[in-house]
């Protein structure tokens, strides 16, 4: 029998790649738009501020420390993607050695703590009557479940924008805006699916 870790973990995994679950792969796309495999690095420390964000409110959340609605969370996760790829067209790619400003990152990590709250919200929802006991192992497998696809998201947004760019000569600034604009449609499409449900 599987052990409860092990469960979790695939079960962050999973939820992170769900396409009925898509806003927060939505937001990735968002986040990685202006970003070549040349910037990894930024990335790499945009993602790890997401992260933090994020960590802290599904811990908080799953251990009932905190607690929000889930219809105002729902709000505004498709929120931050709109907000991110607006920044996205009105910023444009980076540049070669370009850095990201400290305010860039607060915003990762303030978005990732919205995003920690629909994580928990769903982990609240797949818990099983008298798993209690077990809630640290759970939110800790959960969250690396987490990280490793949304390692592997990242992964292939940059290989698949390589792609576009390198081998079909976009230029970084169409393809910053087609994944911007993309994200903000599909984004106004949640709200209004939000909103009128």
């Amino acid at each position: 029998m599987q052990s409860s870790f092990w469960t979790y973990l695939k079960m962050g995994q999973q939820h992170i790649a769900d396409w009925e679950a898509y806003d927060h792969m939505l937001f990735l796309i968002a986040l990685c738009a202006i970003f070549s495999i040349k910037h990894w690095k930024p990335l790499l420390l945009l993602v790890t501020g997401f992260t933090i964000g994020h960590s802290l409110t599904l811990a908080l959340a799953g251990l009932d420390i905190i607690r929000f609605p889930r219809d105002i969370i729902e709000l505004l996760i498709p929120i931050t993607i709109i907000v991110t790829a607006c920044y996205n067209i009105r910023r444009g790619p980076m540049e070669k050695h370009e850095n990201l400003s400290i305010g860039h990152y607060v915003l990762a990590v303030g978005f990732g703590l919205i995003h920690g709250m629909g994580f928990s919200n769903f982990l609240r929802s797949m818990r099983m009557p008298g798993e209690d006991s077990s809630m640290i192992e759970q939110l800790l497998a959960f969250n690396i479940g987490i990280e490793i696809g949304q390692l592997f998201i990242v992964v292939g947004i940059l290989t698949f924008s390589g792609i576009a760019i390198d081998l079909f000569g976009s230029s970084r600034r169409l393809w910053n805006r087609i994944l911007s604009i993309g994200a903000i449609l599909v984004s106004l499409y949640l709200l209004y699916g939000i909103v009128n449900s």
